[in-house]
């Protein structure tokens, strides 16, 4: 019964975790809305193996080791920090242009689905913060007095919940609705879109842990 509960909390707070707003999460909405479902997920998808990527780094004991060299975590966050100020700009950039809606239906913009793919891991994978929940969330699944099965269901849950979540975002912003919405408020949304990485990158590159 005490690991139900203590598995229930681990869920839930990686839930909270994963859905809250952040980069990863406005930048698949905003690219579920602007460029279709298909260019989302693959979004999504990079996003989400940059988290598992993470995960069974963890599981194999990398992360303790990773976590105890505060140079590789400043490079990280240094890295991850410059990456979302670069998001930032082109967000910035895009918020500027003043194109008319008929030319955003017309521009027939081909997709780069690999390019989307890699941005999604290096969102995750420049933020050194993803190293230590992981590290947090395997010091319980590694004790001693835990049972064989607790590390396979860690990561299959927080591989549920994770693909759930940004899986989810990408079909819910996607709809024709969302499409439609996102016409009149493109200039908006992606001055919002800046903001956030920008206000993500600083906060990054400027934190002490």
């Amino acid at each position: 019964m005490a690991l139900s509960h203590e598995l229930l909390l681990i869920f839930t707070t990686y839930l909270v975790a994963t859905a809250s707003p952040g980069p990863s999460n406005m930048a698949i909405m905003g690219t579920a809305m602007k460029k279709g479902r298909s260019a989302a997920l693959a979004l999504a998808a990079g996003v989400v193996s940059g988290s598992l990527l993470w995960a069974l780094l963890a599981a194999c004991g990398v992360l303790t080791v990773l976590a105890a060299f505060a140079q590789l975590l400043i490079v990280l966050k240094i890295g991850g920090g410059l990456y979302l100020l670069w998001l930032a700009f082109k967000a910035g950039k895009s918020a500027l242009r003043r194109t008319e809606t008929a030319a955003l239906n017309a521009s027939g913009e081909r997709v780069a689905y690999g390019r989307l793919f890699r941005q999604g891991i290096l969102m995750h994978v420049g933020n050194p913060k993803a190293i230590l929940t992981w590290v947090a969330i395997m010091s319980f699944a590694m004790r001693p007095d835990g049972g064989a099965s607790t590390l396979p269901i860690i990561l299959c849950g927080c591989a549920a919940i994770c693909i759930c979540v940004f899986g989810g975002y990408a079909l819910l912003f996607s709809t024709a609705v969302m499409s439609a919405f996102y016409l009149r408020i493109r200039r908006g949304l992606d001055a919002l879109l800046a903001c956030c990485f920008a206000l993500a990158g600083v906060k990054l590159l400027f934190s002490r842990s």
